[in-house]
This record gives C-alpha cells, sequence and structure tokens, in this order.
C-alpha cells in the first residue's frame, strides 16, 4: 500500500494489520485499480494533475519533505508510516550517530556492479572469424565470407541430419 499511496489507509484502518488476510487483500485490490485510473493516461485537466500528484507524494513522502508547502504534512505522514512499521525517529544524538553508523557500514548495493561481479570471466579467445562475426554485427560493415565458412556450414548441417 505504501508503494501506492495508500499507507493513509492502513493507518486509519480498524481491521487488524495481517499481510495477506482478505480485508488487506480486498482493499489492496481496490486502491490498485483507483491508482491505474488516477495514474493512467494524459493528465487534461487541474483535478488530473493534482490527483496524480497527490498519489506520487503519498507513494513517497521522504521525497518531499523538503517541500516548501508540503514539508510539514510530509514529515508528519512519513513519521506515522514509520511508527506503523515499527521503525522510529532517532531521539537523542547517540541514537542519530548510531543510525549514521549503521547506515555507512551498510553494504552499497549496484544492480551494475552485481551483475558484473557475477558475470563468469571468459578466457576463451576467439579467432579472426569470430572477430569478424561480432565487428560485424556490432558495427554496418558485412563480414567477409571465406570458401571454408561455407564448407563448416554444410558439415554441420550434415552432420545434425546424421544425428536423425
Amino acid at each position: 500500500m505504501e508503494q501506492m499511496g495508500f499507507s493513509i489507509c492502513c493507518l486509519s484502518c480498524d481491521a487488524t494489520d495481517i499481510a495477506g488476510s482478505r480485508r488487506c487483500r480486498d482493499c489492496i485490490s481496490s486502491h490498485v485499480k483507483v491508482r491505474d485510473k488516477i495514474s493512467s493516461g494524459v493528465a487534461t485537466s487541474k483535478a488530473d494533475r493534482l490527483s496524480i500528484e497527490f498519489i506520487t507524494m503519498l507513494a513517497n513522502p521522504a521525497d518531499f519533505i523538503e517541500n516548501t508547502v508540503h514539508s510539514e504534512m510530509m514529515s508528519h505522514y512519513k513519521s506515522l508510516i514509520d511508527k506503523h512499521q515499527g521503525k522510529s525517529q532517532p531521539k537523542t544524538a547517540e541514537e542519530v550517530q548510531e543510525r549514521f553508523e549503521r547506515q555507512r557500514n551498510k553494504p552499497q548495493k549496484s544492480l551494475i556492479r552485481d551483475v558484473a561481479s557475477n558475470r563468469k570471466k571468459n578466457t576463451e579467445v576467439l579467432n579472426s572469424e569470430e572477430i569478424e562475426e561480432l565487428l560485424s554485427k556490432i558495427s554496418d560493415r558485412t563480414p567477409e565470407v571465406s570458401e571454408s565458412y561455407w564448407e563448416e556450414l554444410l558439415q554441420d548441417v550434415n552432420e545434425l541430419l546424421d544425428e536423425d
């Protein structure tokens, strides 16, 4: 609900807060429809633009804490959400320092770095024909096809046919 900008509904709901309960699923499903209806298409009126802006602000209240008009309300809203989720604002200088230390020591995540580090190192060396083929795929030039290319291709096809 928080990602949709409808945390306020959970905060004011009289049902017990049990993820996956029938009541939660019903609310989430109806709110998904509302969000999709509000955010689909181009805003054609001032009301459309206002509703889209409102949903954006409610979905990410922390991004609007510095907003000159809405900062007080967004700070309050963010604190209500945090309290509901069991998070609390640090109250003493020691708590602030401790939170900064935890954030500083938290491993930084980077999708690009994770993919690069999980990628297997390729130690295979390409021959000149493979290099030409790769270059042709990333450039406009066509590769020079040698006689041996066609012979190898025919051999591969024959081998595949022989396997059947």
